[in-house]
């Protein structure tokens, strides 16, 4: 053993000294044996902690491999003597164990037995099993053929009770159950080709169309009384349909499939009972609604007619019937919000003698139509199951109003009642598509195409009307608003509060055309005048008296207001001017023609004092009296206080800009000062303004 220098403590194997110690000759004395790798592992013992710990001790691994022997040969003989002192357990151990291996040996045979015995269980069950799945399959092909036999005997088979039904009973729920189910026995007769080749059927068949001919003639007969019914005067058909009829609606499906003929039939009598009942009702319903009807205009009511009066205190015209009415839309305008109040009572409305325009009863009069006909059209399509029938029957009905529509129409000029009616169509047509019931669409359409040829027909005579008028007969030596122009501001304003909610382009440029004529006609009764300031005023109280109108019917005239608004803007302008002319001539034909003049550039004529002392003075000793004369002069113009007062404060403001300019140019004159003590200051003047302002 050595130390290697650097590690005091690690001992470490030697190599050299171990190999020394081995006796080659004595322990290897065959050739077979290679001390090749010996290098290797003597290198991997010496990090061996057992042989480094060997080693250590000084003692060499022959003489530890001997301690090792007698070691193991020590605890072999201590384990011999543990065995000899359990033997008697081991002993009982192995009989223990054989006797179960008895006990098993007789077990497996007895399974084995077991198991042979399954064998043959199992192929018993398997033998039952296929007889089982046989008898299930014959059972199930029995039941099959017993549901088919009992369906077949139950289909063809006429009970007595069916017999005596059908023969001798009255129609009603019973009868209708009964027939329900001879309908399945004809129908299994004709359906199923194997049942028509049975003898059973052969049997039956005459008595099923016996029965079926027996039923057929007894429904119809039936049906035609109901009908009948129908024809009764005052009968309520809708109660009677709804309440009698529509409980017999299988009869209609077995007069279909058993009875075609007779179906056609009964469908032919009850189309030709309608058809007369609703025309019978509706020509009466008319004749009542005539009795109602208000006139309102006639051919000779237009805008342009000129009509006279010899009376002491009227203006030179005759009223119109129910002039009201005829231009202004008023009242009437309700209709529209009553287009889903029920029809008119004739009894009711004659009883309290009140008449109504002709709008008023063509909207009760279709609102009759459109519930008799929606009503009609679901019952056909319920009783009858078809609805190419309603036409049939409607025929007269429209035929009835037609007539009375084609007597009426041409004889109307109440163009604010045809473009009602024309509104009160189209309501009525958005009734029926939220309905959802197309039936009358092809009718509404032909009311409506009927209706605007003529309200454009009747447009046209108020538009020639004012085209053509005689100027010398309708002209009045008055300033205020003439009673042709206000029937053109209330026919306007009734035609535009009816379209704003249609925005309809066409009645929107006949409009125009009818604003256009009004200003010619305007223009030529102004020329009248012999003052040009009587033709401006006569314009100024035209043309805001239909402003008025316009803005009473609607907060929106649209572009005809915008016209006529600019219209009273330029004759107010001009009458302002004309107003200040009249009274303060020299002042302002001074302030335009020279009151720009600066002294100071040296003109050829420089303004003077002497020329301008006198219109001084003159405004100072009389402006006061000449804006009350102005005053006075616009209250008695104008008709319309309102439109007086903006006037008369626009000619005050511009006589305060016209003097402002006078005495700027005084300023810049050359001793203009000394015309101080006679110029009239500025806040008098403002002051006389307000208080003008305040009192008019």
């Amino acid at each position: 053993m050595v130390e290697v220098a650097g590690n005091t403590s690690k001992p470490f194997l030697d190599l050299g000294s171990f190999v020394g110690d081995l006796n080659v000759d004595d322990e290897t004395a065959s050739d077979d044996i290679s001390l090749e790798g010996l290098e290797e592992e003597l290198q991997e013992c010496q990090a061996d902690d057992v042989v480094a710990n060997i080693l250590s001790k000084g003692t060499t691994l022959r003489e530890y491999t001997k301690g090792v022997e007698n070691n193991l040969r020590q605890v072999e003989l201590d384990s011999i003597q543990d065995y000899i002192k359990e033997s008697d357990n081991l002993v009982s151990l192995h009989d223990q164990i054989r006797d179960c291996d008895m006990i098993l040996s007789q077990m497996e045979t007895l399974l084995s037995g077991f198991q042979a015995e399954i064998g043959s269980i199992s192929s018993d069950i398997k033998i039952l099993q296929e007889k089982s799945m046989d008898m299930g399959l014959r059972l199930k092909n029995r039941k099959v053929a017993e549901s088919k036999l009992a369906k077949f005997v139950e289909d063809i088979i006429v009970p007595p009770r069916m017999i005596d039904i059908i023969v001798d009973e009255e129609v009603n729920e019973e009868y209708m159950r009964t027939l329900e189910t001879l309908s399945k026995k004809l129908k299994c007769a004709d359906a199923d080709p194997t049942v028509k080749t049975s003898k059973a059927l052969k049997d039956v068949q005459p008595e099923l169309e016996k029965l079926r001919q027996k039923a057929v003639s007894k429904v119809f007969d039936f049906m035609v009384q109901k009908l009948y019914a129908l024809r009764k005067p005052k009968t309520n058909i809708q109660i009677l349909q709804q309440s009698v009829l529509l409980k017999y609606k299988y009869i209609l499906s077995f007069l279909k499939e058993h009875g075609k003929e007779v179906y056609l039939e009964v469908r032919a009598a009850y189309i030709d009972t309608m058809n007369k009942v609703l025309s019978a009702q509706f020509r009466a319903y008319i004749q009542a609604l005539e009795k109602l009807q208000l006139d309102i205009a006639t051919s000779n009511d237009l805008i342009g007619v000129e009509t006279r009066s010899t009376g002491l205190f009227s203006r030179g015209r005759e009223p119109l019937k129910n002039r009201s009415a005829v231009f202004a839309l008023g009242e009437r305008i309700n209709i529209l919000k009553e287009i889903d109040e029920p029809p008119l009572i004739p009894h009711i409305a004659e009883a309290s003698s009140k008449k109504y325009p002709y709008e008023v009863l063509f909207r009760s009069l279709h609102k009759l139509l459109m519930d008799t006909a929606s009503s009609e059209y679901l019952f056909c399509d319920d009783f009858f199951g078809e609805q190419t029938m309603f036409h049939d029957i409607f025929s007269g009905p429209f035929s009835v109003i037609d007539e009375h529509f084609g007597t009426i129409l041409p004889n109307s000029f109440d163009a604010i009642g045809l473009m009602l009616m024309i509104r009160i169509i189209h309501q009525h047509q958005l009734v029926m598509s939220r309905r959802r019931i197309p039936c009358l669409d092809s009718y509404l359409d032909k009311v409506n195409i009927a209706l605007w040829p003529r309200f454009k027909m009747v447009f046209d005579l108020h538009l020639h009307s004012l085209r053509n008028a005689n100027i010398r007969t309708l002209w009045e030596d008055d300033v205020h608003p003439h009673y042709v122009i206000r029937r053109y501001a209330e026919f306007s304003a009734s035609l535009i509060h009816l379209n704003v909610e249609y925005k309809d382009g066409q009645l929107e440029l006949n409009l125009e055309r009818l604003r256009m004529a009004v200003d010619d006609l305007l223009v030529k009764l102004s020329q009248m005048f012999a003052k040009q300031k009587l033709q401006t005023v006569f314009l100024i109280n035209n043309y805001d008296m239909i402003i008025s109108v316009l803005k009473e019917a609607g907060p929106d005239g649209g572009r005809i207001q915008q016209h006529f608004e600019e219209l009273l803007k330029n004759n107010t302008a001009i009458f302002v001017e004309e107003l200040l002319l009249e009274h303060f001539n020299d002042l302002i034909k001074f302030v335009k023609t020279r009151g720009s003049e600066d002294p100071s550039t040296g003109t050829e004529r420089p303004i003077t004092i002497a020329e301008v002392e006198p219109i001084v003075k003159d405004f100072a000793s009389r402006w006061k009296a000449a804006i009350e004369l102005m005053h006075n002069d616009v209250i008695t113009s104008f008709s319309n206080f309102l439109c007086g007062m903006d006037i008369l404060r626009a000619a005050l403001t511009q006589l305060l800009l016209y003097y402002t300019r006078l005495s700027d140019c005084i300023k810049r004159i050359n001793g203009g000062s000394t015309l101080n003590k006679d110029l009239v200051s500025i806040s008098s003047i403002m002051y006389e303004i307000r208080k003008y302002s305040r009192t008019f």
